[in-house]
């Protein structure tokens, strides 16, 4: 960390900006806190526009340039949606701060203001994931998946022009952008999971920088870091990515961590789904490391029950090498 300020390394679209920035409040907050810069950086996900994500092998589309520059010591601190990040962080990086979670459900927005439901037979729907595309397989096995690509601003607009009747997003964003009203109907987290971690901002620094990560911990969000911790690790253990139709959510209740868990085929033709519970022994707390095992038992459960197969399957069906 320079002495005279804070490099924080974003994405320039909107919502990444609305991330960053309220991190530097945040971090503005602090007593003794050093000034802050922005510093913008494009990313594979931003330049590749022209190709769906799912059709490219890998991963960290969004977020490992950002990553490569603080391992190179050009910025300080990385913004991310934790949604993007990958399980396994870049050598020398690490998840400094989880912050408090935002509505981790998917939302829909429709032209007319109608629910899922009620689209009209064979709806054009446009969005550019995966899991949304098997899930609403499942729901709406007539309905037109499009694929939709840019920024939240964007994709709004192309719904306005008539691209799409409807269009799916994460309501974590359009509510951070003031967008909430947009919003036709929130989907159900059991019929529609969410993306693992999808409504947490992820904080990154270097492993070696106490001062920035002394920073940073002051942020952390101890019920979202163990839900994430969850997800996180399921995630690993089934080793998916954004080319997996994978949704998870984790919730804290008093001092017990629920997750659930469902894995889907592209056509909605079957899914597979386990949940676990764990609750912290009387007198102690739950930490990461038991979220963590709690994600890694689900994931288990869902190995047994046919999920590599079934993941396998869809690989090969999408032409895209496993990660």
């Amino acid at each position: 960390m320079s002495a005279a300020r804070l490099r924080i390394g974003t994405r320039a679209s909107a919502l990444a900006l609305w991330q960053a920035r309220h991190v530097e409040a945040l971090l503005k907050s602090q007593s003794g806190a050093p000034g802050v810069e922005l510093v913008h950086i494009t990313t594979q996900g931003d330049a590749q526009r022209d190709v769906p994500l799912w059709r490219t092998a890998g991963r960290a589309f969004f977020t490992r340039e950002i990553d490569t520059a603080l391992t190179a010591g050009t910025i300080d601190v990385a913004v991310h949606s934790l949604k993007d990040l990958p399980t396994a962080l870049a050598p020398g990086v690490v998840l400094a701060a989880t912050l408090p979670r935002e509505d981790p459900r998917d939302a829909l927005v429709s032209r007319s203001g109608a629910s899922l439901a009620e689209l009209p037979a064979r709806a054009r729907i446009g969005t550019s994931s995966l899991r949304r595309r098997a899930f609403l397989a499942r729901l709406r096995p007539d309905a037109l998946p499009v694929e939709l690509r840019g920024n939240v601003p964007t994709r709004l607009e192309r719904l306005r022009a008539g691209d799409y009747d409807a269009i799916i997003l994460a309501a974590a964003g359009l509510t951070r952008l003031g967008l909430a009203r947009q919003i036709s109907q929130h989907l159900s987290p059991l019929e529609f999971p969410p993306a693992v971690s999808q409504g947490v901002i992820g904080v990154c620094a270097r492993a070696d920088d106490a001062a920035t990560l002394t920073l940073l911990r002051a942020l952390n969000d101890p019920a979202a870091r163990l839900a994430v911790s969850a997800e996180r690790s399921l995630l690993a253990r089934l080793e998916g990515g954004c080319q997996v139709p994978l949704g998870a959510l984790a919730e804290l209740r008093s001092d017990t961590l629920e997750l659930a868990a469902c894995v889907c085929a592209l056509d909605g033709s079957r899914e597979l789904r386990a949940r676990g519970t764990y609750s912290a022994p009387q007198g102690a707390r739950l930490t990461p490391a038991d979220a963590a095992a709690l994600g890694e038992r689900v994931a288990d459960e869902l190995l047994a029950g046919g999920a590599a197969a079934l993941m396998a399957g869809q690989r090969e069906a999408l032409a895209v090498t496993a990660p």
